[in-house]
């Protein structure tokens, strides 16, 4: 009797202190903040996630990319949220999330690039998109202040084309186009005289030529493809592509520049990089991140797609990013210094 008195308590106590979960059930308040949390990583793990395995993959993949670095928002709010909920592997998984984008927003290539021989000339280039022509007065007046020897000109229609090389025909004299309207125009105005003219086929003028700068051969190519807008991402990577091809079968200087519809977190951007062994004009002045578009409409600029690529054989000494009334694409202006022969 005294025996089966003892046990009913033991037995009570047990019933008392039930084993301990790994993760608690979740407050019915606190339900929707870890399904919030879930919804929010989504995006930036999928796309962080083709940042890192290096591929643009399909719509809306490269249209997001051009947003990647914005993406460590809604990733910190998850963060927030999944530990407001008290789910610690949801938190942990946000944390892990939260630091991929922030490792895929990295500046691409080093900073410091080495470029040897003997400094020969200092050159100044500006890339700018005039939007179909709207901003040809801007730009106008942006040549006569910064006094370029290199103006790469994207979506500049015949009457922007007449305008600029009659404006400049004594600082500027030479010059290669491809003559169409709207967005398909593009000309390239130099100090310096031009051969070799070439010009890569796509959709909008992408045209080139050598110039003789300071008694050495520049390869000179604006670069023009299309956006990757949903239905024509394959001819994007297509253009971009042939941009690369171009520039690997260039072996001496090299100066690439235009607006290429494409960030440092695009992958076939960054093979253009790669296989012409070139350097992002912007990365090494530390001004990779400084957004050039869109300048017009709703949405503040949130991504660098104008750029001035140069080879080895260029040091960068400082870039700016001019705004030009009328265009929706801020200009790239590099001071650089072209070198010789050890």
């Amino acid at each position: 009797m005294d025996r089966a008195l003892t046990a009913e308590p033991v037995a009570g106590n047990s019933a008392k202190h039930p084993e301990p979960h790994s993760e608690p059930p979740l407050r019915p308040r606190r339900r929707p903040a870890a399904w919030a949390a879930g919804l929010l990583l989504v995006v930036p793990a999928v796309i962080s996630a083709c940042r890192l395995l290096d591929t643009d993959g399909i719509s809306p993949v490269p249209q997001l990319l051009a947003v990647l670095p914005w993406l460590s928002v809604p990733a910190g709010l998850a963060v927030l949220l999944a530990a407001f909920a008290g789910r610690r592997a949801l938190t942990l998984l946000a944390v892990v999330v939260l630091g991929a984008v922030g490792w895929s927003s990295l500046p691409y290539m080093p900073q410091l690039v080495t470029a040897y021989g003997l400094p020969i000339t200092r050159v100044t280039v500006l890339a700018a998109n005039v939007e179909y022509g709207q901003a040809t007065g801007a730009l106008t007046e942006a040549i006569r202040r910064e006094r370029p020897q290199l103006v790469f000109v994207s979506e500049c229609d015949p009457a922007c084309g007449r305008a600029l090389t009659t404006a400049f025909a004594a600082e500027l004299p030479h010059h290669t186009s491809v003559d169409a309207g709207g967005a398909s125009g593009s000309v390239l105005l130099s100090a310096y005289p031009l051969t070799d003219r070439r010009v890569i086929p796509a959709v909008m003028g992408m045209p080139g030529a050598t110039a003789e700068i300071g008694g050495m051969p520049v390869r000179l190519q604006l670069a023009h493809p299309l956006p990757p807008v949903p239905r024509q991402v394959d001819a994007w990577k297509r253009e971009l592509g042939r941009i690369a091809d171009a520039a690997r079968d260039e072996p001496g200087p090299l100066l690439l520049a235009g607006d290429f519809n494409a960030s440092q977190d695009h992958a076939a951007f960054r093979r253009i990089l790669d296989i012409g062994h070139l350097s992002d004009s912007a990365r090494l002045a530390d001004t990779s991140r400084t957004p050039t578009w869109p300048m017009e409409g709703p949405l503040p600029p949130f991504a660098q797609i104008d750029h001035v690529l140069v080879s080895r054989n260029f040091t960068v000494r400082d870039v700016r990013f001019l705004d030009l009334a009328g265009s929706d694409h801020r200009a790239v202006l590099a001071s650089l210094d072209l070198r010789g022969e050890r």
